[in-house]
């Protein structure tokens, strides 16, 4: 019985794949329509590929670029405890203060408040079930999820890849 219950959950993994790839394209729309206009003409959104590799590590490439995952606990910011920003690793944005890192024992940076002009977000159907992905709002660099699992006030989690950011003291 069990494993015709495992090819049937793959026969129908296989057929929802397509629609979930679908679903994600719909949601290609990254950038609010409160930032869009911001940082519509940013010179960050027009470098190549090949431009961004050379600018990234390989790690930040693929993260940022390709929406890819950094394996959990690999990150040195997880023990970043001093005052200051968490910019973009790709273009310097900044997107969160340190006051607003906590630990969530999930192995990432995590945050519970992003500069909100700073990014775009757009859902994520990559495990089938929907998630909401954010984005840094002037390269389109990816950054990681958002969860509704954070700490009071905001209950929310940002997730972050760490190779996405860099950090920068106050002065």
């Amino acid at each position: 019985m069990s494993i015709s219950l495992t090819r049937r959950a793959l026969l129908v993994g296989a057929a929802m794949h397509p629609l979930a790839a679908c679903a994600a394209a719909e949601g290609q729309e990254i950038p609010s329509a409160a930032n869009e206009a911001r940082y519509a003409r940013s010179p960050w959104r027009a470098l190549t590929q090949a431009q961004w590799q050379a600018r990234l590590s390989p790690a930040a490439f693929a993260v940022l670029r390709h929406e890819d995952t950094e394996r959990a606990g690999t990150s040195p910011l997880n023990e970043e405890h001093r005052h200051g920003t968490f910019v973009c690793a790709g273009c310097a944005l900044p997107l969160f203060r340190s006051e607003w890192k906590f630990n969530s024992g999930t192995g990432w940076p995590s945050f519970s408040r992003v500069i909100e002009t700073n990014i775009g977000t757009k859902e994520d159907f990559l495990l089938f079930q929907p998630r909401t992905e954010y984005h840094c709002a002037q390269c389109l660099g990816h950054q990681g999820h958002v969860f509704p699992d954070g700490p009071r006030p905001s209950g929310l989690r940002y997730c972050n890849n760490g190779v996405a950011l860099r950090f920068v003291p106050d002065a």
